[in-house]
């Protein structure tokens, strides 16, 4: 798929599943046109703007690739935040943007997973929706990082539980100077969720 044809199929996507407009609306502009596929993946499922999974499908990180971007330089380099704006439930998202998992330093990647490369700022901890709720939207966010930027963990945040609630994404991005270049998202629901 073209990048045009994909960021046509991501803007249909997010405005289907109320992310854009809606609660995702200050992460993602509504003219955002992403500059790189960002392509992710749990073991061999891949992550397809708005595929669903089940919380045991994800306890482990996601494997992320990308291309380079046609207008960054060659030693442009990139953050990652995976958040979930559903916390605690669709209905009652009082902790979001829930944060799940942030690195540093990516490097673009066509065929080898970028996470290698990179530092990680908030370590991976899976989606983990209770069964009785709605099936929760997952947002895989892709940054390029202002040149020489150096991140560590103390400017995201603590690792405990709680202190991973209501992280501000938006406002992480603007302090950094990060600018937003790929997007992909997934719904996760308890392992016993039923319909």
């Amino acid at each position: 798929m073209s990048l045009d044809a994909h960021s046509e199929a991501l803007k249909a996507s997010l405005a289907t599943a109320n992310l854009v407009p809606g609660s995702a609306a200050s992460l993602i502009g509504e003219g955002f046109r992403p500059t790189t596929k960002l392509n992710v993946s749990f073991g061999e499922r891949a992550v397809e703007l708005g595929t669903f999974f089940r919380a045991g499908e994800c306890k482990q990180a996601p494997t992320l690739t990308f291309g380079p971007e046609a207008d960054a330089p060659e030693d442009a380099s990139y953050s990652f935040i995976l958040t979930d704006p559903d916390a605690p439930t669709p209905d009652d998202p009082k902790f979001a943007f829930w944060r799940h998992y942030v690195l540093s330093g990516l490097r673009p990647q066509n065929a080898v997973d970028a996470v290698a490369a990179g530092s990680e700022l908030t370590a991976y901890l899976g989606p983990g929706p209770k069964d009785d709720s709605k099936p929760h939207r997952y947002l895989f966010l892709l940054y390029r990082e202002p040149k020489g930027l150096s991140l560590t963990k103390a400017d995201v945040g603590g690792e405990e539980f709680v202190q991973r609630r209501s992280f501000k994404p938006a406002e992480f991005a603007e302090q950094h100077g990060l600018r937003l270049v790929g997007v992909n998202w997934m719904y996760c629901a308890g392992d016993g969720w039923k319909e």
